[in-house]
């Protein structure tokens, strides 16, 4: 390959992957500034000139060339390509393809007239001021080595590398990456539960509710006490409240006297199997919608949002609570069920009574 490469910056690359590459990457805790090779499968070259192009040659050999003296600056890499390979103008402005093999390679790069063009800075029309040359050979890895140097903006450069401390090694950045990502889990654990303390209230509940969520959260933005007090009530008494809401909510909605619901309150009172309709999902639904006898009447939803709400459909839930095994479930959801039912406004009503009918579980 020989021609004229863009350059911005001073910057040309010869990348077998498609990361921008690091100035500090490549050329931390190497001797010279010209030819950055410490991160694996990229080459940063620095040129003399800012912006324009540059007269650019790429040699392959099956040995070590001769060297010649009649370029100003010769520096020497070791490299190994990490896929295909090509020579890159700044920011992607040409793209030459290298017949290089993934195998280890010896890389000089040498230059000239890079002070003249440190102080051209910018080519505009008109000949090329600085050329380069890169000649690449089988060879082991080998510390890198400035051969020749004679200008004063490649002293500048080889300085800067061997101020430059070496890049992190695989095993570094695997430790790093592990301990980022621990860091990135540990923020989005507190994250979650400075969440999750915002919807209980500003304080975390037992973990028993936590696990619970759901409905037992809903009850609880509405009355945190109640919620804490039911809890720790023991299962049987928190199955006996899940019955008495359950039956609360249906006389409110006006159901419990329906000729086909009643025997379904009595089944759960004496905490029985629930016959037929609701022995099946969705019968009891399409029934209660269906039944002319059924009331009607809305209710505004807790929140005071929708003003639609029909109130037996609301109620209707609570008495899945009947067939819910966990009596804490059963409860949390009925209690839920049973606000609704009664609609916006008007849950602290069924609260006040439950807190009436088991005052040993909820006092005040």
């Amino acid at each position: 390959m020989s021609g004229d490469v863009w350059v911005h910056y001073r910057q040309a690359y010869v990348q077998s992957g498609y990361e921008f590459p690091d100035l500090d990457h490549c050329f931390g805790g190497q001797q010279n500034g010209l030819c950055g090779a410490a991160e694996p499968g990229v080459l940063y070259l620095i040129t003399g000139l800012h912006t324009g192009e540059v007269g650019f040659a790429v040699e392959l050999h099956e040995e070590p060339p001769p060297v010649d003296e009649t370029w100003e600056e010769i520096v020497e890499v070791s490299f190994r390509p990490t896929g295909e390979v090509s020579l890159v103008g700044w920011g992607g402005h040409g793209h030459w393809p290298l017949e290089l093999t993934e195998r280890d390679y010896r890389v000089r790069y040498c230059g000239t007239r890079m002070e003249e063009a440190r102080t051209l800075d910018t080519r505009g029309e008109g000949s090329e001021v600085d050329r380069y040359l890169l000649q690449f050979w089988p060879g082991p890895p080998e510390p890198d080595r400035v051969v020749k140097q004679t200008s004063a903006t490649a002293a500048y450069w080889h300085g800067v590398a061997r101020r430059t401390p070496p890049p992190p090694t695989a095993e570094e950045r695997a430790v790093a990456e592990r301990h980022a990502q621990l860091e990135r889990e540990r923020e989005a654990a507190e994250a979650r539960l400075k969440f999750e303390e915002r919807g209980w209230g500003g304080t975390l509940p037992s973990d028993r509710l936590r696990e619970l969520r759901g409905n037992a959260l809903s009850v609880a933005e509405l009355d945190r006490p109640l919620v804490d007090a039911l809890a720790e009530a023991d299962p049987a008494i928190q199955r006996e409240i899940a019955r008495w809401v359950t039956r609360r909510a249906f006389v409110e909605a006006q159901l419990a006297d329906v000729d086909w619901i009643a025997p379904a309150l009595a089944a759960m009172d004496r905490g029985e199997p629930l016959p037929s309709p609701f022995d099946q999902d969705s019968l009891p639904w399409d029934r209660l919608f269906a039944d002319d006898r059924v009331p009607t009447t809305l209710v505004t939803s807790p929140d005071g949002r929708t003003d639609n709400c029909l109130q037996q459909a609301m109620a209707f839930p609570a008495l899945s609570s009947a067939v819910e095994q966990d009596p804490l479930r059963a409860a949390t959801d009925a209690l839920w069920a049973a606000a609704v039912a009664f609609g916006h406004g008007r849950h602290e009503v069924v609260f006040a009574e439950v807190r009436h009918a088991f005052p040993a579980v909820f006092t005040t």
